[in-house]
């Protein structure tokens, strides 16, 4: 259990239990086996992560953008990008268990930020939420983190996103 546990623990039980919120993940939580390895490490062993669906945003790309000490160099958030998408899975994610989901991508530390994003799933659009890189935190100064490349195409093959999108992670920025 880390120091956020109490912090998130209270949102949660302040929440809204009838309210579901549509996120779009597309980074490292898509990695199934490091997801539940984390939610163990942080005491949330009672949360499960829905299967989603494959969703794709619009008009965003990847920027490697964060600098993480933890990942070794620069990891990736979204920027607006007309034309271009990003592929991920789409999540309803009870409003309880939305403090979790702030926590896994970095929100309840300052490091991300929410946004709303415009995703395409099974022929719909939709808005959902995705979290970025806070703009104070943001720089793309230094090496991108290889072992954050690694990690992202693995969560993309866990996760089924189409091959041509998995071999353009491997390719990096």
């Amino acid at each position: 259990m880390d120091s956020h546990y109490d912090q998130v623990m209270k949102a949660r039980n302040a929440a809204d239990t009838g309210a579901t919120r549509l996120y779009f993940a597309y980074s490292t939580i898509l990695d199934r086996a490091a997801f539940l390895e984390w939610r163990d490490q942080h005491s949330y062993g009672f949360f499960e992560l829905p299967e989603g669906r494959l969703a794709e945003a619009l008009d965003v790309d990847l920027v490697y953008d964060f600098p993480s000490r933890w990942w070794g160099g620069r990891v990736a958030g979204l920027t607006d990008a007309a034309g271009r998408s990003v592929f991920g899975r789409l999540f309803e994610i009870g409003g309880k268990d939305w403090p979790i989901i702030q926590h896994k991508e970095g929100a309840v530390t300052g490091m991300c930020v929410e946004r709303e994003v415009r995703v395409r799933v099974e022929g719909q659009e939709v808005k959902a939420t995705a979290f970025v890189t806070s703009p104070r935190r943001a720089s793309t100064e230094g090496p991108v983190s290889p072992r954050f490349i690694e990690a992202l195409v693995r969560g993309a093959k866990s996760a089924g996103l189409p091959a041509e999108y998995i071999e353009r992670l491997a390719r990096g920025p």
